[in-house]
Formats: C-alpha cells, structure tokens, sequence
C-alpha cells in the first residue's frame, strides 16, 4: 500500500512539471456541465511502491501516453434547477429541436452532459486522430478527428457536421477552446485526462496535495491523488485523481463540493486499452441519404432547416437579448478566484427580470431560479449549483466562481 505523502504549497519543480491552467477553471469545467458518476470498475488496493505527491504530479505531466481505446461513464450532479416544462420544450429539450433538420455540431452537443449519466466510447492515436461517441439507448453521436477532417454524426437524425481541421483551429481560437494540438472533437474534454489537467493548476501555495492510497480502476493498478483548496470560502471539497501506476495517465476524475452528498463530477474508465487502435476506428464516410452541413454553414443535398434558430435562445426569454462580451477581469487567485464580466447594455435588467419587455411574469421566473442580494454594489441575483455560484447585478455585471455566495458579494462590494 502507497503511503500517504503530502504537499503543499508551490516549487519551481511543481512549476515545471504542472503546465496548466489556472485553478478558476474548476468553475469553467463544472459549468460546462462536464461530469461522471459512480466509481465503477473499481475494486481492490494494490501494493504499490511509495511515491510523493510532487513525483506523482511530475508523473502524470511526464506521460507521453498517446495511444488507448475504451469506455468512460459521465455523470453530473451540480445541482442546476429544472427548467419549466414549457421553457425546456422551447429550448429544444435534450440536445435542441433535431425536427428542424439541425446539424450536430460538437460544441452543441457538449451541452447534453450537463446533467445525469453517460456513457462515453473514446480512441486516439497521437494528436492527429481521435474518436469520442456518446452512447444511448437508440442512437450514437459520434465525433472523429482523422488528419485535417472533423466530422460529427448523428445517428438519431442521420445528420453529419463536417469541417477542416484548419477551420476547426480557427474556430478554436476565436472561441478560445482549442490550440493547434490534440483532441479537435471537443467532447474529449470530458475524459479523466482533460479534467485533471484543468484542475491540476490548483497546485500552488493554496492547495494541499496528497497521495492517499491505491485504487484499481478498469483492470490497472493506480495511485490516489488528492487536491484540497485551504481558503475556506471555495465551494470544492476535494478532488481525487486516480493515477495509472505505469504509465502516468488519470484514469478517474472525482470533484466533490464541500456542502457534502455524492460527487458533482466524476469521470471514470470503466474500460480501457493502452494498445494502438484500428485505422479504421478513424475512418468515416457520411452514410446514404444524411444530411451534411459543412463548417460554414452550407448544407449538401437538402435546403437547411432551423439553422437560424442554432445556438440561440428562445424569444421571450429574460436575457435572451443581452450581451456579455463586454471586458471580463479575474478577482483573487486560486481556488477563490471570481471572473467578473461586464455585461451588454441592459444586461442587468433583463437577467433579474426587471426590464420594460419582460414585466412581473419573467421577474416572477428569475425569482425561481436565484436569491436575491444586496450590499455597497447594489442589487442582483445569486444563482447557485453545487459548485459554482454567479452573481448577476441589476447595473448589468456578473461576478462568477467555485466560491460561496458571500464570497461574490464581498467581491462586487470592492470592486464598486
């Protein structure tokens, strides 16, 4: 059995080998709806030589682990409010209006892992060839990078999404997504690996790492690492990253909020091989009569239906008419690091209900889903899930993070 080594605060050694990004986006991953369910495929605890929690860290930094296959189980529990019946059907339901002939684009569809269980199909072979599906009862959406092509199809609705690896990179950079390397699917940031990178930049002067024991998970022999934030005011409780003994790659994701109950995220390989995958895993051809939209947007064979509905609320929606592009800011560091965006014109009035158009109903609907607050900043609504918490203020500006309610007050209170 390993034994429990720790460490904390931050080296010039962790520095090297952790390459990042910074801890708020633990936010950015809870709110992306990106999670995973029960511990599955794990039993036993192996005997394994000691490690230190800095050399467990290097190790998975070291990993040049660039070939596997398997499965991986996602369940989310972040505690998000149900929408109204008939806001939900208007929103599309799961995965939006596929009636309307909608292709499946990936980034899209990345919004079906918000909540609940899901089983994930995963290969890749180096950088330039990937594969993720997702698995349901009747249908498969799948998503395959092989060299310069992306597709994504849609076995529900025999829809495909296809664009060049070059419009998929241009894509990413506008959005800030993507970068030139690795997984161009989008969904693969759903896997153990992705998740762990992005939490692991809490390994600074905030946080307490830990090696606590051995797990198996899918068959392999792994070490437990655990990360804890010391401020007090983050709402994560601890995440545990189980680390294949040989190879240095996170074979299960676990984030649990500090309120206590069942893990918010998890993300576990259930099965999975380190071998080289069939060339044919990669390969793809749009099957007999689908539909095909291309990346910009034209559609082949059938005029398009429903795209200028694509990515855009419904009418009548409070908000659905204001815009967050304004400048966005980082308050604090660490674990309790609050993003604060200036909103559009009108903004605040349209999130909290009280704009002209809207009236008492859509006031009545916010109420519904935030507590309203007050302090030197003004008024607004707090909006709140397991892990992260936004502040929404009537003067149009959004104070976001994996921090407690009071802990955003206190921020919108300094910056006034």
């Amino acid at each position: 059995m390993a034994r429990n080594e720790s460490t904390s605060g931050t080296g010039t050694g962790r520095r090297k080998a952790v390459r990042y990004a910074v801890p708020v986006a633990v936010a950015g991953v809870a709110a992306a709806t990106i999670g995973i369910g029960s511990a599955l495929a794990s039993t036993g605890s192996p005997d394994l030589p000691k490690i230190s929690a800095q050399d467990l860290i290097a190790k998975m930094a070291a990993s040049d682990t660039q070939q596997l296959s398997g499965s991986v189980r996602v369940t989310t529990d972040l505690g998000l409010p149900s929408l109204p019946a008939g806001l939900a059907s208007g929103m599309g339901g799961k995965g939006g209006d596929h009636k309307g002939g909608s292709a499946p684009d990936p980034q899209a569809k990345l919004t079906e892992l918000a909540s609940g269980t899901h089983t994930l199909r995963v290969a890749a072979d180096g950088p330039d060839k990937q594969r993720v599906s997702i698995v349901e009862q009747a249908a498969e959406y799948s998503v395959i990078h092989n060299g310069d092509q992306v597709w994504a199809y849609d076995s529900a609705t025999n829809t495909v999404h296809h664009s060049t690896d070059r419009q998929h990179r241009a894509d990413g950079k506008r959005g800030g997504k993507h970068d030139d390397k690795g997984d161009k699917t989008g969904i693969g940031e759903a896997s153990p690996q992705e998740l762990a990178k992005k939490v692991l930049a809490a390994s600074d002067d905030t946080t307490a790492v830990t090696v606590d024991g051995t797990v198996k998970v899918a068959g392999r022999d792994a070490y437990q690492l655990v990360i804890k934030p010391k401020q007090s005011e983050s709402t994560v409780g601890a995440v545990r990253i189980a680390v294949d003994a040989k190879n240095g790659v996170p074979l299960k994701f676990t984030l649990s909020p500090k309120s206590g109950g069942k893990a918010a995220v998890e993300a576990v390989f259930t099965k999975v091989d380190f071998g080289k995958p069939g060339a044919d895993t990669f390969s793809f051809t749009p099957p007999k009569g689908a539909k095909v939209t291309e990346g910009d947007g034209k559609q082949q064979g059938h005029e398009q239906q429903g795209r200028e509905h694509q990515g855009k609320l419904p009418e009548g929606l409070p908000g659905a008419d204001a815009g967050f592009s304004g400048s966005k800011n980082v308050i604090g560091k660490g674990w309790t690091s609050i993003a604060e965006i200036k909103g559009g014109k009108d903004a605040g009035a349209a999130v909290t209900g009280k704009g002209k158009s809207h009236g008492s109903e859509a006031s009545s609907l916010m109420d519904g889903f935030g507590s309203k607050v007050s302090g030197k900043f003004g008024s607004g609504r707090v909006f709140s899930t397991r892990i992260v918490n936004a502040l929404m203020t009537d003067d149009g500006k959004v104070y976001v993070g994996a921090v407690s309610k009071d802990a955003l007050v206190k921020a919108a209170d300094a910056a006034k």
